[in-house]
């Protein structure tokens, strides 16, 4: 999985990258928000560790860019130790918030936490994703839903209720470029929704794909 580190200290920046790599993620750097965003729309990012005080564009506001296009997990790791600091980050949209001086084991355990690598498993109404094993239960049946299927699935998750094209899909899921032909994606979210029900993923006319979070 890929992380991207945005931090402009150099020494924090490569001591969470090594500790990071040591647990068997591929990490990213960022020295700044704008070299951050460059990356946010270049790479295909599992989750960020950011920093709030940044030169050229803040922390704050690369979040908020990002919440504008995505859900991707995001972790604050910030000097900011006031409890208003943390709300509003948090209001914002960051999904944790570690202050700086931090334990590099409690900060391992919330990456993981974030990305559901602890006690993997997510419920979306009947839907029960088994991320470690890559399965998917609909009131405890197995779905036998494929691994590209699995993949596809999980990405709808991570991005449930944003609008996504079929391009981007292509290139986030397959990891190619669009060639002209949509039908691999329209065949797999036709397969997945015979799978897991249509309800979950709703077609959105001139754009592409959305799941939709089962509230039931």
């Amino acid at each position: 999985m890929k992380i991207l580190v945005v931090e402009d200290e150099e020494n924090i920046r490569k001591v969470i990258k090594k500790i990071l790599e040591i647990n068997e993620f591929e990490v990213l750097e960022a020295r700044d928000g704008a070299e951050a965003m460059d990356i946010f729309y270049s790479e295909k990012i599992d989750l960020i560790v950011l920093d709030w005080m940044l030169p050229k564009i803040s922390g704050i506001e690369v979040l908020k860019m990002i919440r504008e296009e995505s859900s991707l997990p995001i972790l604050m790791l910030t000097a900011k130790s006031q409890e208003d600091d943390e709300i509003e980050g948090l209001e914002v949209g960051a999904n944790d918030y570690l202050k700086k001086p931090f334990s590099l084991k409690i900060l391992i355990t919330r990456v993981k936490k974030l990305l559901n690598l602890i006690g993997g498993r997510k419920r979306y109404g009947v839907l029960d994703i088994d991320l470690n094993n890559h399965k998917v239960y609909i009131k405890g049946k197995d779905t036998n839903i494929s691994p590209k299927e699995f993949e596809l699935l999980n990405y709808l998750v991570l991005n449930s209720g944003i609008a996504l094209n079929r391009e981007k899909i292509l290139a986030d899921v397959w990891d190619f470029a669009y060639d002209g032909d949509y039908r691999t994606v329209d065949t797999h979210i036709k397969t997945l929704r015979k799978k897991i029900g249509a309800e979950h993923i709703t077609t959105v006319r001139g754009i592409g794909y959305k799941f939709e979070v089962d509230k039931r």
